[in-house]
């Protein structure tokens, strides 16, 4: 299985241990909004929480050097939902640096099943 795929089966499920093994302790992620910086312990603290639920991810690159992946994203807030395009890069065979771009979809567009 490929990190990307691994990493999204991880979060989704909450699997603490998995993404404890797939994420590098030095790993920076750069969203698209807020001018934050977050860190692995950032990452693991909304993990598997529910506050982001994500689906269509798909890989549009991976190699063993960098990634490119692109999923809908939906926000428990009730905000907008958004289509995420997202640049890893890997060290050690984890991910060590994550930075996302987003363009918001239409109040319309609705969680695959609902």
């Amino acid at each position: 299985m490929s990190i990307l795929s691994a990493y999204a089966e991880a979060f989704e499920s909450g699997n603490r241990d998995e993404l404890l093994a797939l994420i590098h302790d030095d790993c920076k992620f750069y969203p698209h909004v807020g001018g934050a910086v977050m860190t692995k312990s950032d990452i693991m603290g909304f993990a598997g929480m529910g506050v982001v639920q994500t689906e269509s991810h798909r890989i549009l690159f991976e190699n063993d050097e960098v990634a490119v992946g692109h999923s809908i994203a939906h926000f428990a807030n009730g905000s907008t939902s958004e289509a995420v395009l997202a640049f890893y890069r890997f060290k050690d065979g984890k991910i060590v640096h994550v930075e996302t771009g987003a363009t918001p979809l239409s109040d319309d567009y609705k969680l695959v099943g609902q």
